[in-house]
């Protein structure tokens, strides 16, 4: 697939393809999220963020739709006017909200559009959000030659908490080694970054051909047929192996990782990624993913460990974040909660339980919840000796135990007898 750039200034405008939709919609509603969550403390009067875009476009389709930097400013006017009627209510001071706006993008025609565009909107925040207070930068460069000074802005501005969204064409306007410099950069980062997966096979193919080609072998593909891959992006079996692909290519550049791709009709050609540092970030990302089901496309387990599924030897389902995938979720965190723990000993804390799930789920918070409460074999114990009876009741505060009596064969003795047999054998 030849990478294709929107058309922003030429004709009536760029349109509006089916995976940008279906990504900004994930994209505005994570972030309302974001901003309420980070600003739930009640003794907190001020928050402070800022936003890049690398890839801003022109701001508004030719249909009329917004593009991720109006989303974002949109977002910030409607959470901090939640927020304050929320903290009204509780008899709370008003929260005021400091943002950045640095908006990129590589053609100065399209930064001048954006302008346009953005004005309306500021002038309105201006008028009747008293408590938001933006700045926005403009910059026309390409990411990469763009990233350096924007880097600067934000270690002058003393920026803790970052969100980057990396809308690209193509692959090959990001570097993974940047990627892992902003995260590691600041307090709190986040990163939405897009790409096309064939962009991706073909780099990696230069640059790590022998993994790659291990990694596709069962599925016929020669080291010649990599263009020849459109004919396998629509088979669930590929979105196995792609996902584990994408996975494996980024997995070290962030603590969470979430290797999912946009879910369309014909074939899983683009993945939307999203890095954190906090199990917090992707328990919330992977809420917002079953709150917008089939938008996104997970394809193995749905359990604890969603990538050991191994499409050579398995029959895999398609994972739509969606009722059906909810159940079968469920089914599998009931074996695979009380074994993490088991690893572990008898007991561990729910803070310890969520930064060693999150990387290797998609599950929703509720099930997760709800398979440990349900669980035979598990209890859950508030800070002060009690029993968790209700899974909406849980917090970071609480401890998963091994239940004494267990309904489950002891899981040592049970690895001992395997290994016992494997030996016999």
């Amino acid at each position: 697939m030849v990478e294709k750039r929107y058309k922003w200034v030429e004709g009536d405008g760029a349109n509006l393809p089916e995976h940008s939709k279906r990504k900004h919609k994930i994209l505005r509603e994570y972030f309302f999220d974001y901003l309420t969550v980070r600003c739930q403390v009640p003794q907190q009067t001020r928050f402070r963020l800022a936003i890049v875009d690398g890839f801003s476009g022109g701001g508004r389709y030719r249909c009329g739709t917004s593009g991720s930097p109006l989303i974002f400013i949109e977002e910030l006017k409607r959470a901090t006017q939640h927020v304050n009627i929320n903290r009204t209510e509780k008899g709370l001071d008003p929260i005021e909200i400091e943002c950045l706006l640095i908006f990129n993008d590589a053609e100065k025609a399209v930064v001048e559009l954006l302008k346009t565009h953005v004005a309306p909107l500021e002038a309105n925040i201006k008028e009747t959000c008293p408590k938001l207070h933006l700045r926005i930068i403009y910059l026309n460069k390409f990411f990469e030659d763009a990233y350096p000074t924007i880097k600067q802005m934000l270690g002058q501005g003393r920026y803790r908490n970052v969100i980057f969204n990396l809308d690209q064409c193509g692959h090959i306007h990001v570097k993974r080694s940047t990627i892992t410099d902003i995260m590691h950069s600041y307090a709190a980062p986040e990163i939405f970054y897009t790409f096309m997966i064939s962009s991706l096979l073909a780099f990696l193919q230069k640059n790590n051909h022998e993994v790659l080609r291990k990694q596709l072998e069962h599925l016929n593909i020669t080291d010649g047929d990599i263009n020849a891959l459109s004919d396998k992006m629509n088979q669930r079996q590929w979105l196995g192996t792609a996902e584990k692909i994408v996975f494996d290519a980024f997995r070290y550049c962030a603590p969470y990782v979430s290797p999912f791709s946009i879910h369309n009709p014909d074939g899983w050609w683009y993945w939307m990624l999203h890095f954190s540092n906090t199990y917090r970030a992707r328990q919330v990302y992977n809420n917002i993913l079953h709150d917008n089901a089939s938008l996104q496309a997970h394809f193995g387990r749905s359990g604890l460990n969603m990538l050991s599924y191994d499409p050579r030897h398995e029959n895999g389902t398609l994972y739509l974040f969606d009722n059906k995938g909810r159940a079968s979720a469920k089914e599998e965190l009931l074996g695979d909660i009380p074994r993490l723990v088991t690893d572990v000993g008898d007991a561990m804390s729910m803070t310890e339980f969520y930064k060693n799930i999150y990387n290797n789920t998609p599950a929703h918070a509720d099930d997760v919840h709800a398979a440990i409460i349900e669980n035979p074999d598990l209890e859950v114990i508030t800070p002060t000796g009690g029993e968790r009876q209700k899974a909406n009741t849980i917090t970071v505060h609480d401890i998963i135990k091994i239940k004494n009596q267990r309904s489950f064969f002891p899981y040592f003795l049970e690895a001992e007898n395997n290994l016992m047999f494997k030996n016999k054998k």
